[in-house]
């Protein structure tokens, strides 16, 4: 048996790990996300012209899926055209929220396909197994792919043992980190390899604190914050009700929260609701702007029993997770627009969180210059993204085509972020026996995050870690 890392290989996203079982003539598939960082000619190149990935997808057996987040589940629908006819197994959450991602990242790909048409001085035709290569872009499927795709996700349950085959079964176990995560066991013929996802955090918001994984040989663990710890000290709740006071009552002015539509949105608004039936809210509109948000509202609402004691407690008492007063839904752009000319003190929600594309960049536009406006960033944000750069502090962003001053006032938590931090990655890894587990593989992190991660795991006895290369092979004795 040996594992190649085709994706989040000394970076962040594009997560995807081929487990090969020669002797049982079986292929996984672990992950099979969308690569957001390494450009197009510097990937590995596929086997054939017009493929997508670096190995024959025909030729797989099975596909797992921690979560549903589009660094991890992106490029599925690729890889049914490509060939492969086989399942995606996942938890009933993931499977519905994933329904969500894919279809949306499918219009968003249908808008760049007309643009690309448009701009083509000699007209596109497209054909099934063809797309403009000068997109990333065998990754532009559309929606009838994506729908093609859903079809075969198969939902298994949490803590049971499936068999995929007499000899090779996966076990997944509750992470956290997003509704429906998990870390993944696969056993084969008693030999386990244990794959994190992504992890989660205990105590946050709706999510049950993810579980002690169980023993194996292998473990492929995410160092997203390997190298850094939470900094919030503050109740989640308390933090944003000070910050809701001091710029919509204090102020009184206009408060933007960038935040993920599938996971950050959902903690941000119960959190509100939260407050709204303990200390209450100020009498302001608190806009949610992103249809996103609001159809995986639905989901986390029908998946009750997934949530933490409390979220579930919470559900039973108030009736409803995330509805409270003066909570409003934007159901279009116009209506997203339109919420510039509401000049009393208001909230607004809206995605994306790094701000790179999305509604809220036309809130930001028009709020950044805005002295009675604050900015509260409530999640992790890349290099060089917009985000960022505010994150960082510039006094002069770009925004489109123009400039912009920043006279908002900016504020960051990180009380929101749905990814465990370094502790909750150690005490991941030290479920292990250093002594009995064979090797560590560090993905899913800057490279920085790795080395520093991999100096922790070295200074409590686990030797034998290693940070695959994209496209580097290791095999599993």
């Amino acid at each position: 048996m040996n594992i190649t890392f085709w994706g989040a290989a000394q970076q962040v996203t594009g997560s995807m790990f081929l487990l090969d079982i020669p002797e049982l003539d079986y292929r996984i598939l672990i992950d099979c996300g969308l690569n957001m960082e390494t450009p197009v000619e510097e990937r590995p190149r596929p086997l054939y012209r017009g493929a997508h990935f670096p190995f024959d997808a025909s030729t797989l057996s099975a596909v797992l899926l921690t979560h549903a987040h589009l660094d991890h589940s992106g490029n599925i629908p690729n890889l049914f055209r490509d060939g492969y006819e086989g399942q995606v197994l996942c938890t009933t959450p993931t499977l519905q929220l994933a329904e969500i991602l894919l279809k949306d990242s499918a219009r968003l790909n249908a808008r760049k396909l007309n643009k690309f048409k448009r701009r083509s001085s000699k007209g596109f035709k497209q054909k099934k197994h063809n797309r403009p290569t000068m997109f990333s872009m065998g990754d532009l499927y559309v929606e009838k792919d994506a729908e093609q795709a859903l079809e075969r996700f198969v939902p298994i349950g949490f803590e049971k043992e499936f068999h995929l085959t007499q000899d090779i079964s996966i076990t997944l176990i509750p992470t956290g980190h997003l509704l429906g995560a998990a870390n993944i066991l696969v056993k084969v013929k008693g030999k386990t390899v244990l794959f994190s996802g992504d992890i989660g955090r205990e105590n946050y918001p709706l999510l049950p604190d993810p579980s002690t994984p169980p023993k194996a040989d292998y473990v492929i663990c995410e160092t997203t914050y390997g190298n850094r710890l939470h900094q919030s000290t503050e109740n989640t709740e308390e933090e944003l009700a000070k910050v809701i006071q001091e710029t919509c009552v204090d102020m009184p002015g206009r408060l933007i929260i960038p935040a993920f539509s599938i996971g950050r949105t959902q903690a941000v608004l119960y959190s509100m609701n939260k407050i709204s039936k303990t200390k209450g809210l100020p009498p302001i509109k608190i806009y949610s702007d992103s249809p996103m948000a609001f159809n995986s509202n639905r989901v986390y609402e029908r998946n009750t029993h997934f949530l933490n004691p409390e979220a579930q407690a919470f559900k039973e008492t108030e009736g409803r997770l995330f509805d409270f007063d003066n909570l409003v839904y934007i159901e279009n752009n116009k209506a997203s627009m339109a919420i510039s000319d509401h000049s009393e003190a208001c909230i607004i929600i809206s995605s994306s969180g790094m701000m790179e594309g999305g509604r809220i960049q036309h809130h930001i536009q028009n709020n950044i210059e805005n002295p009675f406006c604050t900015i509260f960033l409530v999640g992790y944000s890349s290099d060089g993204t917009l985000g960022r750069r505010i994150m960082d502090g510039e006094k002069l962003i770009t925004v489109g085509q123009h400039e912009y001053n920043v006279a908002a006032t900016v504020k960051q938590t990180d009380a929101f972020s749905g990814h465990g931090d370094k502790n909750d990655l150690l005490r991941f890894v030290q479920a292990q026996n250093p002594n009995e587990v064979k090797k560590v593989f560090l993905v899913h992190g800057e490279k920085s995050s790795m080395i520093s991660f991999r100096e922790d795991l070295n200074g409590l006895g686990f030797e034998n870690v290693e940070i695959p290369a994209v496209g580097q092979t290791f095999e599993l004795d």
